[in-house]
């Protein structure tokens, strides 16, 4: 065995360093005050695609590294991993189609009709072909991407540091000098939490709230990130709709915001509003001057 390792936070990316020095032979152990479906990490649709992070050519580089691992990882069912169609689409003029986006197989979608836009058909939500951009959106392009279902993958992850020896200690951590006596290395994963553990005044909170909507047989996920911020991401059972992106810690459910977001979703959809499962906020960590390590 090698040496005592603490990560502090159990979301995605505290889960994830875990597994990973745990696999390797490190006696790692986990802090968090929030773990599983309590986690900002849980209220993210989770679908890939570099958004909202800095430095934008690292982060794409990373990003790129992850797609690798999400798609072997899509391979297996119990992961909660698997792969979508996303169609991400402009309000505003003509998309451009990223470099990594077109080296990954992304292409230009196509409006039905010559004189202008319509909406996606209900045959399309069947699970029927269209490559259609739905009214009020000028242009956009579609690209097979990983998805992560929360509510699977962070479970899966879970367990899979529990069996490489991992311990996940449910406590609040409120100084990581209280660790360092006891642990060779300590990773911060704390996200917006890291504004106060490593007094890093930096640290943003970008507010994101989504609601929870049963069921909807979609064939392919729709985000635009134009103001509004929009998606719709259908998952096992359930879909999720979005969202928000606000320099607030607010973390209380605004229904107003839950209105906005269900009515777009669903105009975009063209469907009849569904009635919210769950509403949910989380708030993004974000550092201007990009990713602390």
């Amino acid at each position: 065995m090698r040496e005592r390792v603490a990560i502090v936070g159990a979301g995605v990316s505290g889960l994830t360093c875990g597994v990973l020095l745990a696999e390797r032979g490190y006696r790692a152990a986990i802090f968090a005050e929030e773990v599983g479906q309590h986690t900002t990490s849980a209220v993210a649709a989770a679908i890939w695609y570099p958004y909202d992070a800095e430095p934008v050519d690292a982060v794409i580089a990373w990003a790129l590294a992850t797609y690798i691992v999400l798609v072997e990882l899509s391979g297996d069912s119990q992961t909660g991993v698997s792969m979508i169609e996303q169609r991400a689409l402009s309000r505003t003029g003509e998309i451009q189609i990223p470099v990594w986006a077109t080296k990954l197989g992304g292409r230009r979608l196509q409006s039905n009709v010559a004189t202008g836009l319509r909406p996606i058909p209900h045959r399309a939500l069947r699970g029927g072909g269209n490559d259609g951009i739905p009214a009020g959106f000028t242009s956009g392009f579609s690209l097979n991407v990983p998805l992560m279902d929360t509510t699977i993958y962070l479970d899966y992850l879970a367990k899979r540091f529990a069996r490489a020896g991992g311990e996940i200690r449910v406590a609040r951590c409120d100084s990581l000098e209280d660790l360092s006596s006891d642990f060779a290395l300590i990773v911060n994963c704390s996200g917006v939490g890291a504004k106060m553990l490593a007094h890093d005044v930096a640290v943003e909170p970008h507010r994101g709230q989504v609601a929870i909507v049963p069921k909807i047989d979609l064939p392919y996920a729709v985000v635009c990130d134009d103001p509004p911020l929009m998606y719709a991401i259908p998952r096992a059972h359930d879909c999720v709709f979005g969202g928000s992106n606000e320099l607030s810690d607010n973390r209380n459910v605004d229904l107003a915001d839950t209105a906005r977001i269900i009515a777009e979703c669903s105009r975009t959809l063209n469907i009849a509003p569904p009635k919210p499962i769950a509403q949910r906020v989380g708030l993004r960590p974000f550092r201007k001057s990009g990713v602390r390590v």
